[in-house]
Parts: structure tokens; C-alpha cells; sequence
């Protein structure tokens, strides 16, 4: 208990180096230099820590989906997409050889990828409580009415394909599922990008012509597997066409992210990005069907990529605390420059 008294005169019964000091700002500095053992004229003050996150927690919640749920859920939505769009181009250029086995894979990838989704959600009811509403402004809601438009149109292609009936509904049903397909290969774009998970929502402005490119590979990787090489063509020049725009889209994404496109260099999101360019970069070396097999298979790494790095992103706090930290700087200094201005004072210079 401090038995010291502050009159008139001053303080009494101080007991140094166990009482608090009062008075003036020179006797609290004086006390101060004294107990850090500083010199009269040396800053007291105590550096700046760098802040990253408490005790080095992670600031987000963490990614908790699965890579065999996600990941598949990502790949063969967009196989199944561009796949009958290519399908559907077959079809009307006469080349029935490629366009069947394209509508039985599209078929068999939609029904993966809806198996992934719901074993992720755990319970088909919840699928299917996201049909009770429509949103236009949530990824997952409109996603969720594509998938339910799309599953339909290409199980009856695929259906009418293999039997020969009702060929009419069935060119009627490959038409509409072309139709719908594009939107199948990439809305899962926006769905990761509207997220706070770094690596996924800084990528929105590539994310999307990403996954049509990746989508596009695929479907044509899955043409070369499973057509005649003599009509396979088209699915030649979508797999090549494909194949360049994901490397080119890719390697910008990751540089012009910043801080961000770090996680898709490093640990098990680099390992699935270099691969899905070192297969992607030899599909000229190898014969038809062999090219089409790594061609899926590069664009399986590059969605299984994309969610990893994600993944990552979210473990890390620096990819959230440090992009905070520059854009409030640079929020301050605009304030601050614009005050000058205001206060007729020249704006601080660049240079």
C-alpha cells in the first residue's frame, strides 16, 4: 500500500522505485530514464511491434471442406460443362463419334460432382433446402438451380444417345445442356472468390476465365481419350486451346495477386500448380489418347491447386493482416493528401 502523500509542498513519504511518480511531464521522463537506465536526451520510447495476429492464430476460420469432396466437385462440374458444349458442336458439325462419349462423360462427371457436393454437406436434405429460395446475389444459391437445370438436359442426352430414341428430344436436350454448360464450368468460380479466404477472393478477376480454360482442357482431354483420332478434331483444338489460356490465365493470376498468389508457389498447392503445367506443356509429345489422359489430369491439378492454395491462404495470417495493413496506409496517406490539398498545402510528392 503506497504510504505517500501529494500537498501543497510537494510529495511526501515518497519510497523511490516502489511509489508511482506525479507531477510534471519532466519529473514522469526523468523517472523514466532512471528506471531503463537512458541518458538525459535518449528516446524512451518503446519500437512499434509488428503485428500479424494474436499469439499467432489464424484470423479467418479455417477451411475445413475436404480436397476429395471440393477439389472433385470443382474438377468435374467443369468437365461436365464444357464437355457438352463440345458435345453439342459435334453433334451439329455431323461427328456423332465424338459427340456420344462426350455426353456420357458429362453425364457421369455432373453425377460426381453432385455426389462430392452432397457428401460434403453431409446430408442430401441440404441440397435440396437450398432449393426452398432463390438469390441471385449468393454463388451457392444460383449454383445450386444451375446444377438442378443442367443434371436433367444431360442425363436425357446421354440417355438418348445410347438407345437411339426419341432423337429429337434428345438433340433438343444436348442443345439445352450446351446452353447451360458454360455456366456449370464456371460459377464455382465466384462461389470460392466470394470469400475472405486470400488466395481465392483476390483472384476473382482471373478465377473465372481460369476455370472456363481448365474446363475447356478437360472436355477436350476426354474427347481424345474416347473418339475415333480421325474425328477428333475439335476436341483437339478445345484441349490446345484450352490448355494454353489456363497456363497463360494462371501464371498472371499468381503474379499479379501479390502477396496473395504466394500460396499457389508453395507446399501442396505448388506441388498440384507445377504439375498441371508440366503436363499441360507436353501434350504434344505424347500420342491422342495419352495427351487427353494429361490433359484431365492437368486440369484436375490445377483445380485441386486453386483449392489448396486457398487452404493455405487461410492458415496463414499474413496473407489477411498484411494486405489489411498496406491498403489502410495507403487509405491514410490519399486522407492526408487530400487535407493538404484542401488546406491549400502542395500534395506530398511521389518521388
Amino acid at each position: 500500500m503506497s504510504t505517500s502523500d501529494v500537498t501543497r509542498e510537494g510529495v511526501r513519504g515518497q519510497r523511490p522505485g516502489r511509489d508511482a511518480v506525479t507531477g510534471s511531464a519532466r519529473v514522469v521522463g526523468e523517472e523514466q530514464r532512471r528506471r531503463h537506465g537512458g541518458r538525459r536526451g535518449e528516446p524512451t520510447r518503446v519500437p512499434d511491434a509488428e503485428f500479424r495476429s494474436y499469439y499467432g492464430r489464424p484470423v479467418l476460420n479455417q477451411v475445413v471442406w475436404e480436397a476429395s469432396d471440393i477439389g472433385g466437385y470443382l474438377f468435374l462440374g467443369g468437365l461436365a460443362g464444357a464437355s457438352s458444349v463440345l458435345a453439342a458442336g459435334a453433334e451439329l458439325t455431323g461427328r456423332d463419334a465424338l459427340a456420344r462419349p462426350l455426353k456420357y462423360t458429362a453425364l457421369a462427371a455432373i453425377s460426381g460432382s453432385v455426389v462430392a457436393l452432397v457428401h460434403d454437406l453431409g446430408r442430401p436434405e441440404r441440397f435440396l433446402n437450398m432449393l426452398r429460395v432463390v438469390k441471385p446475389t449468393s454463388p451457392m444459391s444460383v449454383g445450386t438451380w444451375v446444377l438442378t437445370a443442367y443434371g436433367p438436359l444431360a442425363g436425357v442426352a446421354a440417355v438418348t444417345a445410347a438407345t437411339g430414341w426419341f432423337p429429337r428430344i434428345g438433340r433438343a436436350a444436348t442443345l439445352g445442356a450446351a446452353a447451360v454448360g458454360p455456366l456449370v464450368a464456371t460459377y464455382t468460380a465466384p462461389l470460392v472468390c466470394d470469400t475472405a479466404v486470400p488466395s481465392w477472393h483476390e483472384g476473382y478477376r482471373y478465377m473465372p476465365f481460369l476455370f472456363a480454360a481448365s474446363a475447356s482442357a478437360a472436355a477436350g482431354g476426354a474427347g481424345l481419350v474416347a473418339s475415333p483420332l480421325g474425328r477428333s478434331g475439335p476436341a483437339r483444338r478445345a484441349a490446345v486451346g484450352g490448355a494454353l489460356v489456363e497456363t497463360a490465365v494462371s501464371t498472371a493470376m499468381e503474379h499479379r495477386m501479390g502477396l496473395a498468389g504466394e500460396p499457389y508457389r508453395l507446399g501442396t498447392a505448388g506441388v498440384f500448380v507445377r504439375a498441371a503445367r508440366a503436363v499441360l506443356g507436353r501434350r504434344s509429345r505424347a500420342v491422342s489418347a495419352l495427351s487427353g489422359a494429361a490433359l484431365l489430369a492437368g486440369s484436375a491439378c490445377t483445380r485441386l491447386g486453386v483449392f489448396h492454395a486457398g487452404k493455405q491462404s487461410a492458415a496463414d495470417p499474413k496473407y489477411t493482416v498484411v494486405p489489411q495493413r498496406r491498403r489502410m496506409a495507403e487509405r491514410a496517406a490519399e486522407s492526408a493528401a487530400g487535407q493538404g490539398v484542401r488546406d491549400g498545402a502542395p500534395a506530398p510528392s511521389a518521388g
